[in-house]
């Protein structure tokens, strides 16, 4: 299992200290945590959602924050670090070393009561009675992600509810806008057909998958309540319409979810036909903006240690 960034902290100064009074890349310092937690390879090379950090690098990163900013650890150059006296210190007395530990130093409390105030005043008044939130064992990077996600999953259940409530007609237009955000079509003008229709030979709509229209999709599209589920005998009778029309890629999207027999007969009949349920629905709305909007983009930024390099 990953460590947590305060599970981190010992052995960052740990070694630091064998090798003293040598610096030591942050690199090294990460293989080494790695190696002592005998992470595997998949877990080394585990990254955050959006695919822009290493987990264990981030979590590493904070503890080297945290250290350096109680005067445990030094950088006399850029990625290099060696331990302090006072981290030599903390070593002697054999306690385990967390934020807790952290805050009996003034230059800690002082940096967490400046980063907090800049942020949140209620986050500074916890400070200053002694509870301080970066206890928790997941970094500020973590705190960030999973509020986004929280807010996010409670977005798409309520996407979700409110698509399944819309008259058919939205349905079909709501359709239409998630497919051409998506890049099918190119222009709405006569990007899509008939979706949302009676339907034509199991078919309820068709959309170019290019702005000519050399290639195109045809779409079945089912507007269900959370419990009714799409069944295989609805997978197959797609398929055969499908083949009436000699057509190459079908998608079968549903605002509920498949059977498992729904989904092992999509799977069998043929590979041309892609399922989309409920839940990914509303994600790919979200992603989208349909049905959402934007209300406020944060950026997280990281230090440029090349900018820093000379």
């Amino acid at each position: 299992m990953i460590p947590t960034y305060q599970e981190c902290m010992k052995p960052f100064l740990l070694a630091l200290n064998e090798a003293y009074p040598a610096e030591v890349k942050i690199r090294d310092i990460i293989n080494h945590i790695a190696n002592q937690f005998n992470l595997s390879d998949e877990e080394r090379a585990t990254l955050f959602s959006s695919g822009n950090q290493r987990v264990i690098d981030n979590r590493v990163g904070w503890a080297r924050t945290y250290l350096n900013k109680a005067g445990l650890i030094e950088s006399p150059r850029r990625a290099h670090f060696v331990i302090t006296a006072r981290g030599q210190a903390a070593l002697q007395q054999g306690q385990d070393i967390n934020t807790c530990y952290l805050k009996q130093f003034d230059e800690f409390v002082a940096f967490i009561n400046k980063t907090n105030k800049n942020t949140n005043d209620d986050k500074q008044n916890n400070i200053e009675t002694g509870k301080v939130s970066e206890e928790s064992d997941i970094t500020p990077d973590e705190e960030l992600r999973a509020a986004y996600s929280k807010i996010n999953n409670a977005l798409t259940e309520e996407l979700l509810d409110r698509t399944r409530n819309v008259s058919p007609a939205f349905f079909e237009q709501l359709l239409i806008d998630l497919l051409i955000a998506m890049g099918y079509g190119g222009t709405e003008e006569g990007a899509a057909h008939a979706l949302g229709k009676s339907g034509d030979n199991g078919v309820d709509g068709v959309i170019n998958q290019d702005p000519l229209g050399v290639d195109q999709i045809y779409i079945q599209a089912k507007r269900y309540a959370e419990t009714n589920k799409v069944g295989a005998g609805e997978i197959r009778d797609f398929f055969g319409a499908l083949n009436l029309k000699n057509a190459q890629k079908g998608l079968f999207i549903t605002t509920s979810d498949f059977t498992a027999s729904a989904k092992d007969t999509a799977h069998q009949l043929s590979s041309r036909i892609v399922l989309v349920n409920g839940k990914e629905l509303a994600r790919l709305m979200l992603r989208y903006n349909i049905g959402s909007r934007d209300e406020q983009v944060l950026h997280l930024k990281k230090i440029d240690e090349e900018f820093f390099e000379n």
